[in-house]
C-alpha cells in the first residue's frame, strides 16, 4: 500500500486523553489527538491530493469507516484492532510499513487510546456543538476577501486625462507571506513557498509550471539540490511536527518524506555534492541525512533553543548553523560533533551561509553581519546591516553578492569579498526570504506582503512582481504595467488610478502583453508601453 498512509495520522504527540469508565470515543477521545497531529493532512479538502492524503480523510467518523482510496483500502475493521491498519502500523516491526515513518513511535498511551476505540466498536460519540471540522465551505457564510493592491510605474497618456500611477487590485487578500525562494542551478526556474504551497515558475516566461500542495504546514525554507534533480521543502507544524520533502524537479513527484523532527524545520541544505542534506528545527536540533536512502546519519543536539539556518562548508566536511541561543556551530558531517562555536553575540542568530573559502557569515537581530574564521572561530569583521533583523543570507554560486534580507523591509547587496554594502532595494514589507542566481545578476525577495519580486542586482531595479494564490491563481506584473496571470485572476483585476477604476479596453489593451513580462523576469530592460 501506499507508504504515505497515515503518515501524518500517526506523529508522536503527548496528548493523553482523560481517563474514563466508558469505552474511549470519536469525538471526545480520538479526535483531539487526530485534530492536533493529522487533519492538515488527512481531511476531507485533501483526498484529491492522494500524494499527500493517500486517500484518507480522517476529519470524520464516517470517512475514517470508508477507508483509503475511495473505499478500496479498508483501515478500520471495528471491534477488531488486530485487523485494523489504523491500528497495526502502529507496533509494526517492519521499518518500512511502521508509523510514523522515519519518526519515533506514538506514546503507548495513545496507541491503547486507539486500539480501546477500536475494540469497542469505533463509537462515535457526541459531536461538539462548536465542532469546526468541516473541511468544506459553508454556502451560507461566504469568506469575504480583502482587495490587495498590486503597484506599478505605468501611466496612461496625457490625451487619458488621468494622471497618476496605475494599480491593479485583486480580491484575493489577505495574502500568506513568502518565507522562501531559491533558484534552480541553471537559474530557469524560481522556487517559491508559502503556507501549505510550493510554487514553481518559469522564468522565461514568468509563468507557474507546477503548484506543489502536497506539503505539511508552514514553507521556511527551499533548496534545489546541485545537479539541480531534487528541491527540498523544509516547513511542518510549531510544536508538533517537522517536515522534510524531496521532489524530483522533472515530474515533481514526491522521492522522500524525512521524518523525524519534533517541531517545524526552520532551514535546509544541501551537501556540495548532493549526496547528504542538513535540516535545522525549532526542536533544538539538527539532523543530518543520506538523501539517496532518506536515512538519519546523525542528530546534533548542542543547541539549547531552536536552531534557525544552516549552510555547509565548501568542501563538505562541516557545516555551520545560526540559532536563537545567540550562537552558530561548526559542526564535523561525519562525527556530527561540534568543532567551533561563534559566540559573542547578544542576539538571536537567525541566518548563516558560507564563502567558497570557508569564510561563515552569521546575522540576525544583532542587524550586522558578523564575519567567522572556520578554523578558529575568530569573528574577522562587522558589516553594518538593515534597521531591524537579518532573516537570511545568501551568496550566488560565482561569490561575486552576497545578499541580505531585512526585517526593514530592505534587502542588501554586499561584495562578499570586501564585506561592503553595494546597493539597497525598498521590496516594501519585512523580507524574509532571499536568494540570487548563479550569475548574481538578479535576486528573488519574498516578504510579509505575500510576494515575489524578482530584482536587477547591478541597477538595484524592480524586474516583475510574482503572485500565486489558491487554486491555479497567479499574477506576474512588471513595474512598466505589462501583465501575466491566470485567465480567472486577470477576470477578476481592477485596473484603477487614484483609487478609480478605468474600464477603457483600449486604454488597458497594451498592459496585456506575457512576452514583455517574460522578458523582464530573463532580467531584460523593457520600454514603456505604446498606445495607437
Amino acid at each position: 500500500m501506499n507508504r504515505t498512509l497515515l503518515a501524518c495520522f500517526i506523529l508522536t504527540c503527548n496528548a493523553v486523553p482523560a481517563v474514563a469508565a466508558d469505552p474511549p470515543t470519536y469525538w471526545q477521545d480520538v479526535r483531539p489527538i487526530f485534530r492536533k497531529h493529522c487533519t492538515v493532512c488527512h481531511s476531507e479538502r485533501k483526498l484529491a491530493e492522494v500524494e499527500l492524503s493517500a486517500g484518507l480523510a480522517i476529519d470524520k467518523p464516517d470517512l475514517i469507516k470508508k477507508g483509503s482510496q475511495g473505499g478500496k483500502v479498508p483501515v478500520l475493521v471495528a471491534g477488531k484492532p488486530d485487523e485494523s491498519l489504523l491500528a497495526t502500523l502502529l507496533t509494526s516491526k517492519d521499518k518500512k510499513r511502521a508509523m510514523p515513518l522515519d519518526a519515533d513511535p506514538l506514546s503507548d498511551a495513545d496507541i491503547a487510546t486507539i486500539r480501546k476505540w477500536i475494540a469497542a466498536g469505533a463509537p462515535d460519540g457526541t459531536m461538539p456543538k462548536d465542532d469546526d471540522t468541516s473541511t468544506v465551505a459553508n454556502p451560507t457564510r461566504p469568506v469575504r476577501k480583502l482587495d490587495v493592491t498590486f503597484a506599478t510605474k505605468a501611466v496612461f497618456p496625457k490625451t487619458a486625462s488621468l494622471p497618476g500611477a496605475i494599480d491593479v487590485t485583486l480580491p484575493v487578500g489577505p495574502l500568506s507571506p513568502v518565507a522562501a525562494v531559491a533558484f534552480s542551478p541553471d537559474g530557469k526556474l524560481l522556487a517559491s513557498g508559502i503556507y501549505g504551497r510550493v510554487t514553481i515558475w518559469d522564468l522565461s516566461t514568468a509563468k507557474p509550471t507546477k503548484f506543489l500542495t502536497n506539503v505539511l504546514g508552514a514553507v521556511n525554507d527551499l533548496k534545489f539540490s546541485p545537479d539541480g534533480k531534487l528541491l527540498a521543502v523544509a516547513g511542518g507544524q510549531p510544536s508538533a511536527r517537522g517536515d522534510l520533502r524531496l521532489f524530483d524537479t522533472t515530474e515533481w513527484k514526491l522521492v522522500h518524506s524525512l521524518g523525524g523532527h519534533l517541531d517545524t524545520v526552520s532551514g535546509v541544505a544541501f551537501s556540495p555534492d548532493g549526496a547528504k542534506i542538513v535540516s535545522a528545527s525549532f526542536d533544538k536540533t539538527v539532523r543530518l541525512w543520506d538523501v539517496k536512502t532518506a536515512k538519519v546519519l546523525h542528530t546534533f543536539t548542542g543547541h539549547s533553543d531552536f536552531v534557525y539556518a544552516v549552510a555547509f562548508g565548501p568542501g563538505g566536511e562541516w557545516y555551520a548553523t545560526a540559532s536563537k541561543d545567540r550562537t552558530g556551530r561548526l559542526i564535523d558531517a561525519t562525527t556530527g560533533k561540534s568543532r567551533l562555536t561563534f559566540s559573542g553575540m547578544e542576539q538571536e542568530v537567525l541566518a548563516v551561509a558560507v564563502r567558497a573559502d570557508g569564510q561563515v557569515a552569521t546575522s540576525g537581530y544583532e542587524t550586522q553581519v558578523s564575519w567567522w574564521d572556520p578554523k578558529t572561530a575568530e569573528r574577522l569583521k562587522r558589516t553594518p546591516g538593515p534597521g531591524i533583523a537579518v532573516h537570511e543570507l545568501a551568496f550566488n554560486a560565482k561569490e561575486t553578492v552576497l545578499a541580505v534580507a531585512g526585517g526593514d523591509g530592505s534587502v542588501r547587496f554586499f561584495d562578499p569579498k570586501t564585506g561592503t554594502a553595494q546597493k539597497v532595494v525598498q521590496v516594501g514589507s519585512a523580507a524574509f526570504a532571499v536568494a540570487l542566481d548563479p550569475e548574481g545578476k538578479r535576486c528573488a525577495s519574498g516578504g510579509a506582503d505575500g510576494t515575489v519580486k524578482l530584482w536587477d542586482v547591478a541597477d538595484a531595479r524592480l524586474l516583475v512582481t510574482l503572485w500565486s494564490g489558491s487554486g491555479d491563481n497567479w499574477l506576474s506584473l512588471t513595474p512598466e504595467g505589462y501583465a501575466a496571470g491566470a485567465e480567472a485572476t486577470l477576470a477578476k483585476a481592477a485596473w484603477k488610478v487614484g483609487g478609480k477604476p478605468v474600464a477603457d479596453a483600449k486604454l488597458l489593451a497594451p498592459f496585456a502583453d506575457p512576452v514583455q513580462v517574460g522578458k523582464a523576469a530573463q532580467g531584460q530592460k523593457l520600454t514603456d508601453p505604446v498606445w495607437k
